[in-house]
């Protein structure tokens, strides 16, 4: 049996954060049925260095794991552009030899635009202080840029008790997402957690 070694971006310091990175992702994965194969989360940290440590898991392969890269697209992703091409053209970054076309992942274009489709869980979350109207609807969310998305959850939520911020706030809604209304929205969701439905 194999099992998947997610090397995922995620910032901040701390011991206190790489636990709530690891639940957050855990709870997120449990949520999305795949609970009899969870892979296991490694959170990198910065960009480049959630890269390195996914390479260097590559050049020293382990049996039974197969080490997957999460990172965000900071941008828009050409519809023609496989990810490690997008990888290429935005950071230079070749594909490690001994990995695939399908171990790496993009969450288009930054984590928190996952958010935006799951409504209900924003609502739990910020209580009724939540103002909706700074959350308005697109089309396709994986086309809305980082700063639009960043700039709606903070007015969505300057008036609520937590509002929003990255590290801890981030994380704990993030394992509170509808892992269906997210691969419903983002097709490069989709084509994570089918990888790993299918490992």
């Amino acid at each position: 049996m194999v099992t998947a070694k997610i090397y995922a971006e995620g910032g901040g310091e701390g011991q206190y954060l790489d636990t709530l990175f690891r639940e957050a992702w855990t709870q997120f994965f449990k949520s999305a049925g795949l609970s009899g194969r969870m892979p296991r989360i490694v959170r990198g940290k910065g960009r480049l260095r959630t890269f390195d440590l996914f390479a260097t898991a590559v050049r020293n392969p382990r049996n039974g794991e197969l080490p997957l890269l999460l990172v965000d697209s900071e941008g828009p992703v050409a519809t023609t552009a496989s990810v490690w091409q997008h990888l290429k053209a935005r950071d230079g970054w070749d594909r490690p030899d001994g990995s695939s076309d399908d171990q790496a992942f993009l969450m288009v274009q930054i984590m928190e635009s996952w958010f935006l489709a799951d409504r209900a869980s924003l609502r739990r979350y910020f209580g009724t202080a939540l103002r909706d109207e700074h959350l308005r609807s697109r089309p396709t969310l994986e086309d809305v840029p980082k700063a639009d998305v960043l700039s709606a959850l903070t007015r969505a939520t300057a008036g609520c008790k937590k509002p929003y911020a990255k590290g801890r706030v981030s994380f704990e809604l993030l394992g509170q997402l509808d892992p269906t209304s997210v691969e419903n929205a983002f097709p490069h969701a989709k084509r994570l957690l089918d990888r790993l439905r299918h490992l």
